[in-house]
């Protein structure tokens, strides 16, 4: 029988439903017992009208990033409902911020030019900032998302248009089964885990004034961006992943907890 040197230890996971399991899966595999119970759900813009003329005029774009599965999917999904000749793609330039997103991608029939060394925002920055002088990029994302791409880029001499193919919320019935998990003595998770901003903000959002409850509670999160965050909402950093990847952040709660 394998070892599992994760059992015993109460790990809840709160990405968004349809996401969780891959975390969840590598977790108990090593023993864990996971809970999962999402921080964030994702949701269509109230309107795809800016998303739709991009993607109509995509002919007139150098590059195209995309900086989430999240956003490939959406994007795919609207250029399969307007019609649109996924052949055009194939004279733009894509770049994926991180492996996730680019095997997304890749799924759908695209090619990817550019993955950054780091899933981070500056990161594909640094990857892109020489390529794009005078050049036309899309960027899709989601609604509330860091300005750094953008900024970076127009400072560079791009024109890069923004366009939303997805919001993401906090999810209301989450509410009671945090707060009734937490107030479990029995069932209070050992790691709670945060792989994006938006994650730590819907969960103090979640959690109320209950701060007490999670004193005993390490935060696993995903990467520097989303440790930040963290941090600024007043909460520890006790596990970040070396690797911005799931795979990088279960390493990382594994290390943490064999104290290696």
């Amino acid at each position: 029988m394998k070892s599992q040197p994760l059992s015993g230890v109460r790990v809840l996971v709160g990405r968004a439903r349809h996401q969780a399991s891959a975390l969840s899966s590598e977790l108990r595999k090593l023993g864990a017992t996971v809970f999962e119970i999402p921080f964030i759900e994702i949701r269509e813009p109230r309107t795809f009208k800016l998303l739709d003329s991009a993607l109509t005029d995509l002919g007139s774009y150098d590059w195209l990033i995309l900086t989430s599965v999240n956003g490939v999917e959406a994007m795919w999904e609207r250029l399969t409902r307007l019609r649109l000749a996924k052949a055009q793609l194939s004279r733009l330039r894509i770049a994926a911020i991180g492996p996730a997103t680019k095997k997304a991608i890749e799924q759908h029939g695209g090619e990817v030019d550019v993955v950054p060394k780091e899933y981070v925002a500056e990161s594909v920055v640094r990857s892109l900032r020489r390529r794009v002088k005078g050049k036309r990029v899309l960027l899709v994302r989601a609604k509330i998302a860091r300005d750094v791409i953008p900024r970076e880029l127009r400072r560079a001499g791009a024109k890069v248009d923004v366009v939303e193919a997805y919001e993401t919320v906090v999810p209301r019935s989450s509410r009671l089964r945090l707060r009734s998990l937490l107030g479990n003595r029995r069932r209070t998770p050992h790691v709670i885990t945060f792989t994006s901003s938006s994650t730590v903000r819907n969960f103090v959002s979640l959690l109320g004034p209950g701060r007490a409850r999670i004193e005993t509670v390490r935060f696993a999160s995903i990467g520097p961006v989303t440790s930040s965050t963290l941090r600024e909402l007043g909460l520890r950093v006790d596990v970040e992943a070396k690797k911005f990847t799931i795979a990088g952040l279960v390493d990382a709660i594994l290390h943490s907890l064999s104290g290696t």
